[in-house]
């Protein structure tokens, strides 16, 4: 508080040492920081994914320190937020702040209807809107529509949106704010996919990125060894950058109608359409 004061701070956070249970030694010790400093504000931080535990754990801090506030963790994951309902009714006091990731970018104000939403599988859109326009550059994401609207997208560019999207954070996260796909679970396996597909585009030159059609069997086989993945993996991405290309080609070309017709189809039959 000294160092603090001397320095000319208008704020100090105190951050006292965390349990996932109650324990006596510890709200002793916090009972008198809080008489010693007189703080403003006494927020619990409470793990969204503890359930009852973390109701039994704020009613037993509120009761030793009078809670201002609380701040609801962990709401990336599986937890919806369901405590913060309980949470709110035993302690009487406002949820403050939400942490949706691990990043000083994932802790954010709180807002009820948001978290409503979420908790009945709408998702969050506003949330995944505002996070958007903080992450990606607005000039890049232009000159990005402008390149899907002439189809003239390379490799180069597939690897600046595949960064733009890491952003935003988990593809877990950015699921849950969407309306019906908070259930849905991707895994660690989309991530470390993503991982390697960026992997492999920093394993080419700017050259090979800008023109794929250079990337014989010898250059895919050093772009496999420098992204520590096999040449059949760098194979499948060049497949599956193809076969994008290609659609974005059919929309530019008048195509677009025909790329229903085939998915229209490709949803009555439960299988992808033929040639």
């Amino acid at each position: 508080m000294r160092s603090a004061a001397e320095a000319g701070a208008d704020a100090i956070l105190f951050d006292t040492a965390g349990r996932l249970q109650i324990d006596h030694d510890l709200i002793e010790e916090v009972k008198r920081l809080s008489a010693r400093v007189e703080p403003d504000e006494v927020l619990l931080v409470a793990d969204g994914a503890l359930g009852q535990e973390a109701v039994n754990v704020a009613k037993a801090f509120h009761e030793a320190l009078a809670l201002t506030g609380l701040v609801l963790t962990k709401l990336d994951g599986d937890a919806r937020g369901g405590a913060a309902l309980s949470i709110k009714a035993i302690t009487g006091v406002p949820i403050k702040f939400i942490g949706i990731g691990e990043k000083a970018a994932d802790f954010d104000t709180f807002y009820p209807d948001r978290l409503a939403s979420r908790i009945l599988g709408m998702g969050d859109v506003v949330s995944l809107v505002e996070r958007a326009q903080e992450s990606i550059d607005q000039a890049q994401a232009e000159k990005m529509a402008e390149k899907f609207r002439k189809a003239d997208f390379n490799l180069e560019d597939f690897l600046a949106q595949l960064q733009q999207v890491k952003k935003l954070g988990s593809m877990e996260s950015i699921l849950g704010m969407m309306p019906g796909m908070s259930g849905v679970k991707i895994g660690d396996g989309a991530e470390k996919q993503m991982g390697r597909t960026e992997a492999i585009i920093k394993s080419m030159t700017v050259r090979e990125r800008r023109n794929p059609a250079l990337l014989n069997g010898t250059r895919r086989m050093r772009i496999a060894n420098g992204a520590g993945v096999k040449v059949v993996d760098v194979n499948q991405l060049l497949k599956q950058f193809q076969q994008m290309q290609k659609m974005m080609k059919m929309m530019k070309g008048g195509g677009g109608r025909k790329l229903m017709r085939q998915m229209e189809a490709m949803r009555g039959k439960g299988g992808m359409p033929g040639p």
